[in-house]
C-alpha cells in the first residue's frame, strides 16, 4: 500500500528532486501540431475516437476533463523511481505535501494548485473562456486564469495560424454575443466578427484572466494555469469543424444549458471589451537579476510568467561548459527545452523523439527545501545552451514583487 515513506525515500534518493514521466493528453476537437516530439506513429495512441495527442501536461495533480472515455489517470503525472516503479505526484502531495511543497503552502493551498502544459495544434482553438471562481465553484471546480509563453525551441515552425483572438471589440454588446449563441447550429456563428487577433511572437507571452474569451493560435504554447480543466467554447465552427454545444455547457449546471443570458453572464465583460487589452495582458521576459551579473556567472534567467499571485514561471539558460547554483524560495516543476547536462544529481537531456509510454530525462520536480538550498546545474555541452522552463504555484515569494494590484485572487 502506498505510504508517506515511499515519497520521502524518493525525495532523499533524488537529493530533493524527483523525475516525472511524460503525461500526454488528447483532444478530440483539435488537430495536433506534431511538434511535441512524440513519435508520429503514436499521435493517436489513445485511439482515433479520442483524437490526436496535442498536449503534454507537467507536474499535474488533476485529471483531464476529457469526456466519458477519459482514462482513470489521464492528465495525472507520475513520479518515476530508479527501479522503474512509479506513483502519482497527486498521491505524493496528498501524503507528503509538507515535505514536497512546504508546510506553509499545504496549510494555505491544501496542495499543488497549479497545472502546466504544452499545447500544440495545427490551427486555432475555438474562441472560449474559462470560468471564474464564482461560476466554477457551482460545478465543484476551481476558476481558471492562465498564462501563455511561446518557447522559441518549439516554434521553429509556426503552423497554420500564429495569431490569437483575445476578448471582444470595444462596443460589442451582450446582445451581440447572445445572437452568436442563437446562431450556433448555422455553421459559423460569427463570434470572431466581434473579436481582434494579435500576431504571436516566440519568446513572449500573455496573461489570460478567467472569463476572458480567447482563441489560441498555432504556436506551441507553454501554459501555467490554476489546477483546473474548466472551459466553455463560444465558437461553433473552426476551420470547417463543428463544435458541439456540449463543449459550451460541459462546466455549467444543467438548468442553465439553454439559458443564453446566463452563459453570457460568465464572461468578464469589462475585461473582454478592454480597448487596451494588449497593453494590459501581453507579457515580455523580465530579467531575474542584472543581466551583466548573470552573464558573468554563466547563465541567464527571465521571468516569463508573472504579475498574478496564482502562478509564475521562469526560463533559465545555462551557457555552454558552465556550472551554476540557482536558488528559489518555492517548489517547482521543470521541463527542458534545449541541451543536456546535470541538474543536481540527475542527468537531464532534451529528447529528439519520444515514444508513447517511454521515459525521458527532460522533466523534474524540485521540492521546496532543495529549491531554497540551491540546485547545482551543469551544462555538459561545448556548444549548446541548456534551457529549461520552471513553473511555480501560488504564493512564490520571489514573484511577489511582480504581482499587480488586484491580481492575487
Amino acid at each position: 500500500m502506498f505510504n508517506r515513506s515511499q515519497v520521502l525515500n524518493a525525495i532523499e534518493a533524488g537529493a530533493g528532486i524527483v523525475r516525472l514521466e511524460p503525461c500526454w493528453v488528447p483532444r478530440a476537437f483539435l488537430v495536433p501540431g506534431r511538434r511535441l516530439k512524440l513519435h508520429p506513429d503514436d499521435i493517436y495512441a489513445f485511439g482515433g475516437e479520442r483524437g490526436g495527442i496535442d498536449e503534454r501536461w507537467f507536474s499535474s495533480t488533476i485529471k483531464a476533463s476529457n469526456g466519458p472515455l477519459t482514462r482513470d489517470d489521464e492528465g495525472l503525472s507520475y513520479v518515476h523511481l530508479d527501479d522503474g516503479k512509479k506513483f502519482l505526484l497527486k498521491d505524493a502531495v496528498d501524503t507528503a505535501g509538507d515535505d514536497l511543497l512546504g508546510a506553509d503552502v499545504m496549510a494555505r493551498e491544501g496542495g499543488w494548485n497549479i497545472l502546466c502544459k504544452f499545447f500544440d495544434n495545427l490551427g486555432p482553438i475555438p474562441h472560449h473562456m474559462h470560468q471564474s471562481e464564482e461560476f466554477a465553484r457551482k460545478v465543484g471546480q476551481k476558476g481558471k486564469p492562465e498564462a501563455y509563453y511561446f518557447p522559441p525551441q518549439y516554434n521553429v515552425v509556426q503552423n497554420n495560424f500564429p495569431y490569437t483572438f483575445f476578448g471582444l471589440e470595444p462596443g460589442t454588446t451582450k446582445d451581440d454575443v447572445v445572437r452568436c449563441l442563437e446562431n450556433w447550429n448555422k455553421g459559423d456563428n460569427g463570434i470572431l466578427n466581434h473579436s481582434r487577433a494579435y500576431r504571436l511572437q516566440p519568446g513572449t507571452g500573455w496573461q489570460v484572466n478567467a472569463g476572458i474569451l480567447h482563441a489560441p493560435g498555432s504556436l506551441v504554447t507553454y501554459e501555467p494555469q490554476v489546477r483546473s480543466d474548466v472551459f466553455a467554447m463560444f465558437q461553433s465552427e473552426v476551420e470547417g469543424r463543428i463544435v458541439d454545444w456540449e463543449l459550451l455547457t460541459k462546466d455549467v449546471l444543467p438548468e442553465y444549458h439553454r439559458d443564453l443570458d446566463y452563459l453570457v453572464s460568465m464572461l468578464d465583460w469589462e475585461g473582454n471589451v478592454n480597448p487596451e487589452f494588449a497593453k494590459s495582458n501581453q507579457v515580455f521576459p523580465k530579467p531575474v537579476r542584472l543581466v551583466e551579473e548573470m552573464a558573468e556567472a554563466g547563465y541567464r534567467e527571465n521571468w516569463v510568467t508573472y504579475g498574478t499571485g496564482h502562478y509564475s514561471a521562469k526560463e533559465l539558460t545555462v551557457f555552454p561548459k558552465r556550472t551554476v547554483t540557482i536558488r528559489d524560495n518555492a517548489a517547482y516543476g521543470l521541463i527542458l527545452t534545449q541541451g543536456h547536462g546535470m541538474f543536481g544529481k540527475h542527468a537531464v537531456s532534451t529528447p529528439a523523439m519520444i515514444r508513447f509510454g517511454q521515459m525521458t530525462e527532460d522533466e523534474l520536480f524540485v521540492a521546496a527545501e532543495a529549491a531554497r538550498q540551491g540546485v547545482r546545474i551543469q551544462n555538459l555541452s561545448e556548444t549548446d545552451p541548456l534551457v529549461l522552463l520552471k513553473h511555480f504555484g501560488p504564493g512564490n515569494p520571489d514573484a511577489e514583487p511582480l504581482v499587480r494590484n488586484g491580481s492575487k485572487s
